[in-house]
């Protein structure tokens, strides 16, 4: 019987049932996305959050279940697998504690308790043990012979010995480890004569925290220096306490084999538990501070993705520089390059006025309805020299973030799209195109590229991936796109397709014109039904033969919304564009096995706004154009601001100057804030008031509290 489903239904808080049938549709091949919105029945509405959840669970304990196979066999091949250790490995679904039943069963290197063995010392420590000889000297000096030189060397043998075997013992372990988990604390120090080198973590030249209490972004920041060779780390909890918790275990009388024992106890913490416990705690935290950090870069990064576009519009999108002069490219309204050329505002060559004629005409020449601003280097200036520019007409300006816009201009990706064109010429374009659609956009950088995150260099780099991977996938199948204009890197991510069905649909639409039609899908080369049925509800087909072809609404649902229509005595576009007609339906009659109220009214949401976009309209956002350095800044000022970032520690915010300003946490608000993204969210406009300027480390303190919104 397979007991995964009870266990992660226990572990998540989720009925057995839900379990039970998503794992049923993920063994099928059906995806997260096309789980959370086409299966809401099967699943009982469980969301694409949960569903992951259940997927996370289930692939951990298969890997332990891998584990527990590797440990039965190692085992049975020394002859030592008893039914009863068989029965308590097969029932063990814990890994530490799996570990620690193998731990005296693993092949081992050559340790001092080994050779004492060989010396043929284990009777003694054995005698030793057991606590009842009063004499043991005379014992010792029995196995003074070959390799053994006197008592003591036979005393140091066997107590050797003892503390392999207090190190392998299960009590003792987790008696070290319920110290470590209630007292531990960690340290870290400066490297001598690298002072210097290590000024940026001067914090944690001599750093010392509770670990429990310890925060994911410091441990990362303390774990980042040490790899670096700046700091010394340690985790440590009271050393005699530990020790004295051992004695308790193994020290049972007051005779000299009791003081053998114990002098085993400090030897076996010292030198074998507590670093094999303290390596463990260390890896627990930097777990745990890894998960923290890859939720915060996740939930940043689907904010990002998620930010409102501008939508299909004529842009002029600014690449803003000083020396190199600022690279301008025209984009139709579809994202193609139609012009570029470069202008030459700012010093040292300050053509001024030709710059500015130069604008003018493009965009009354390309019919230019918005400008987007890239926001690094010269980007104050290059706003306030494009807003002083009068046009034929009303142009919008925007600055828009250039995170990672470099990474895609020297990417294989940009050298395809543009192979006759220089890097500066495909960062404009990446920055025009992030205006009208920054999830179109962003999907062709490598996620930790974008430069949303916390530590994202040092957390564990596979489930990092894996984790912005999904983020990236949940939210390109919540836009859903556009079939006819989606690049093959934003088709890549639909549900069922992935790299290469992606590419068949590009060419596809290149070698036989735009598709009419979610039907077409199925003549492009290898899409089977099982790959249609996953991405075909996520594609959208503007101006399609048939208008469901241009919503969320699966095609195996057309039926029903076609009965619907007939019902009413109405075509599926009278349906569509009539809510009256809507009005009159009895959901009810249209109840199946298989269909059942969330689908149907997934379908009636989807009719009342056919295609829409879930993202926010866009907003105009000006800085305080008094401000344009760090030395214009003073405390007291209130300021206009866009969040750029956010951690567990507070959010970092653009007030118009190179550096990003930091409300910390306990700024956010009045009230106790433990997540800042109850607060504020990536992009969100605020206002901020500077309560300190550290010029030294060019560092400026905001708070948000008190402040209106």
């Amino acid at each position: 019987m397979n007991i995964f489903p009870q266990m992660i239904a226990s572990a998540l808080k989720i009925a057995e049932k839900q379990v039970n049938n998503t794992l049923g549709l993920l063994n099928d091949g059906a995806t997260i996305p096309f789980i959370s919105r086409y299966r809401k029945e099967v699943t009982g509405g469980l969301d694409e959050v949960q569903i992951g959840n259940i997927k996370e669970q289930h692939d951990k304990l298969c890997e332990l279940e891998k584990r527990k196979n590797t440990v039965l066999e190692t085992i049975e091949e020394q002859g030592k697998l008893s039914d009863e250790l068989k029965k308590r490995i097969i029932a063990c679904w814990d890994s530490t504690e799996l570990e620690d039943i193998y731990l005296p069963y693993k092949p081992k290197r050559k340790t001092r308790a080994e050779v004492a063995r060989q010396k043929g010392l284990e009777p003694l420590a054995m005698t030793i043990m057991m606590q009842r000889e009063t004499d043991i000297m005379s014992k010792a000096r029995l196995f003074v012979k070959g390799d053994v030189k006197d008592e003591e060397d036979a005393l140091k043998g066997a107590r050797d010995i003892i503390a392999e075997q207090i190190n392998e013992d299960e009590r003792a372990r987790n008696q070290i480890r319920n110290q470590f988990t209630r007292q531990a604390v960690i340290t870290s120090k400066v490297v001598k004569g690298k002072e210097e080198e290590a000024i940026k973590y001067r914090d944690y030249f001599d750093f010392s925290e509770p670990l429990k209490r310890s925060s994911s972004h410091r441990i990362l920041a303390i774990r980042r220096g040490e790899a670096e060779g700046l700091l010394k780390v340690g985790i440590s909890p009271e050393d005699d306490e530990c020790i004295e918790r051992l004695e308790r275990i193994f020290v049972r009388s007051n005779n000299e084999c009791g003081k053998q024992v114990s002098e085993a106890v400090r030897d076996s913490y010292k030198r074998l538990l507590k670093p094999s416990i303290e390596t463990e705690f260390a890896a627990l935290s930097k777990e745990k501070a890894d998960e923290e950090a890859i939720r915060v870069f996740a939930e940043n990064l689907r904010q990002l993705l998620l930010a409102p576009p501008l939508g299909q519009k004529r842009v002029l999108g600014i690449d803003p520089g000083f020396r190199t002069g600022c690279k301008l490219v025209c984009l139709d309204a579809q994202g193609n390059l139609l012009h570029n050329e470069a202008i030459y505002p700012h010093p040292p060559k300050n053509e001024n006025s030709i710059a500015g004629r130069k604008v003018a005409k493009l965009v009354e020449m390309y019919d230019i309805q918005a400008i987007a601003i890239g926001n690094g280097t010269a980007s104050r200036e290059t706003e306030s020299f494009i807003t002083s520019l009068r046009f034929d007409r009303e142009v919008q300006v925007f600055v828009v973030s250039e995170n990672g816009a470099s990474i895609y201009s020297a990417s294989k990706t940009a050298r395809e799209e543009f192979p006759d064109y220089d890097v500066t010429v495909r960062g404009a374009v990446s920055i025009g195109r992030r205006l009208m659609d920054p999830l179109a956009e962003l999907v062709k950088i490598e996620p930790k590229s974008i430069g949303v995150g916390q530590y994202q260099h040092d957390v564990d780099q596979t489930k990092l991936k894996k984790s912005l991977d999904q983020t990236v996938e949940n939210c390109v199948n919540l836009v859903g796109v556009n079939l006819n204009t989606a690049s093959r890197h934003l088709l890549t991510y639909i549900s069922g397709l992935g790299p290469q069905l992606a590419q068949n649909i590009v060419d596809y639409r290149t070698e036989n014109g735009a598709f009419t039609s979610r039907k077409q899908l199925m003549k492009v080369p290898r899409m089977g039904a099982k790959a249609f049925e996953q991405c075909a509800g996520f594609l959208r087909i503007p101006q399609a033969k048939n208008p469901l072809d241009n919503t969320a609404v699966h095609p195996e649902s057309y039926y029903i919304v076609e009965e619907m229509a007939k019902d009413m005595n109405c075509t599926v576009e009278d349906l569509i564009a009539n809510r009256e007609l809507r009005s009159k339906i009895n959901l009810e009659k249209y109840l199946s096995p298989t269909v059942g109220m969330p689908t149907l009214n997934d379908i009636m949401q989807e009719l009342d706004k056919p295609g829409r976009d879930p993202r926010q309209k866009i907003k105009v956002f000006e800085f305080d154009k008094n401000i344009r350095t760090i030395e214009d800044l003073h405390e007291g000022m209130t300021l206009p601001g866009i969040v750029t970032n956010i951690t567990n520690f507070g959010c970092f915010v653009d007030v118009g100057i190179k550096e990003n300003g930091l409300v910390h946490v306990s700024q956010l608000a009045d009230k106790f804030i433990s997540d800042p993204t109850e607060i504020v969210s990536i992009h969100q406009h605020v206002m901020v008031q500077v309560i300190g300027v550290d010029m030294e480390r060019k560092r400026v303190q905001l708070t948000m509290k008190g402040i209106e919104q």
